[in-house]
């Protein structure tokens, strides 16, 4: 690697976020919070990547507090007293160690499935309603059920703020709930939630209106969406660079400070005719800072390692990535599976190390290095 790592390490302010370099550990799901708590380990695992140079720590899915939000075992939650005072903790170690750390604020919607925890009898929440053999799968959201969870989103954000985090982040991406009112796939709805693309957007325009509101004006609101989903890598949210201005504007709108534009793979263009990726598309679109994302530092995408494998994702060539950013196509890099299996990344990067920095493979996925 012979590009210039400098931009990479310029520092970034936005109002009361000030942080050292523009690098963000990305959000990622480990399961190591039995009963919704973080615990030292979790404290430690943050930590760790803070005091070796992460600029902004993205926290893990957190839950909340609404009775459907969880969907997997031993998510963290971001409701209650004791979750509350876990998420403390590693609020305060992140920040004993110079770092800064917003969580990610997370409702699963219909990928929830009967049996899971809390509560077991609770179905998964969703825009429409799913039967099967008698049995609700899904519970259509009645006007009572969005206001709820637009309450518990706004609850949430109150709660990071009081608690010391520097911001927080809207999970919108990836065929959640936020996401599942998005996409006409998922949300025929007749109502004034369904329909238009502006009215696709008006849960997600509620839940940011709201925050903005529980958090004041100047508190940061990161907010993650994708093209892609979970249920179909190859969907596009919104296909055209004029769709893509609709779907955006409403949210910039509302309160949103960054967009954190998840692609698989950051160097893809976006649109034909444009070099621009997803999040250099929404930079211009919006005009506020952009996070990019998407296999940065890997040589192959976390797709091929969400199924059994013994493939191994050796270090790849980020000039490219840096050239971007100096040109200032995006602002922020969150890097994902190469800090979970490297927590010293950053500083391995900064200081030209990169034959040290250590590959990827599932077996990273079993313990919180």
């Amino acid at each position: 690697m012979s590009a210039d790592t400098s931009p990479l390490f310029a520092s970034f302010e936005l109002g009361p976020l000030s942080l050292s370099n523009r690098i963000v550990m990305a959000p990622m799901t480990r399961n190591f919070s039995p009963n919704g708590v973080p615990g030292e380990q979790v404290v430690e695992y943050y930590r760790r990547r803070a005091e070796s140079g992460v600029g902004l720590i993205i926290t893990e899915g957190t839950t909340v507090g609404h009775k459907a939000a969880n969907g997997y075992p031993d998510v963290p939650a971001f409701h209650g007293e004791e979750a509350l005072a876990g998420w403390k903790k590693v609020v305060d170690a992140v920040h004993a160690v110079g770092g800064k750390i917003a969580p990610q604020l997370w409702h699963v919607g219909n990928v929830r499935r009967l049996g899971t925890p809390p509560d077991g009898d609770v179905p998964g929440y969703g825009p429409m309603e799913k039967v099967k053999d008698g049995k609700e799968l899904v519970h259509g959201m009645t006007h009572d059920d969005i206001q709820d969870v637009v309450k518990a989103f706004a609850q949430a954000a109150k709660d990071a703020k009081e608690i010391g985090f520097d911001a927080i982040e809207l999970h919108g991406a990836h065929g959640y709930l936020i996401d599942q009112f998005f996409w006409d796939g998922t949300n025929q709805r007749t109502d004034e939630y369904g329909g238009s693309m502006e009215n696709r957007a008006r849960f997600a325009v509620e839940i940011i209106s709201a925050v903005r509101d529980a958090v004041g004006p100047d508190y940061p609101v990161i907010f993650r969406f994708s093209q892609w989903k979970q249920q179909d890598y190859s969907a596009r949210l919104a296909p055209t660079p004029d769709l893509l201005e609709a779907f955006l504007k409403p949210l910039a709108d509302a309160g949103v400070d960054i967009f954190h534009c998840s692609q698989r793979r950051f160097w893809e263009p976006e649109f034909d005719g444009s070099p621009l990726n997803l999040a250099g598309w929404t930079r211009n679109i919006t005009g506020k800072p952009c996070i990019t994302v998407g296999s940065v530092g890997l040589d192959g995408e976390f797709l091929e390692f969400m199924v059994k494998t013994d493939k191994v994702a050796e270090t790849a060539n980020i000039d490219g990535l840096l050239e971007r950013l100096g040109q200032g196509e995006f602002d922020l890099v969150a890097v994902g599976r190469a800090l979970i299996v490297d927590p010293q990344w950053a500083d391995k990067v900064r200081e030209g190390r990169f034959a040290d920095i250590l590959p990827f493979s599932r077996e990273a996925l079993k313990t919180l290095a």
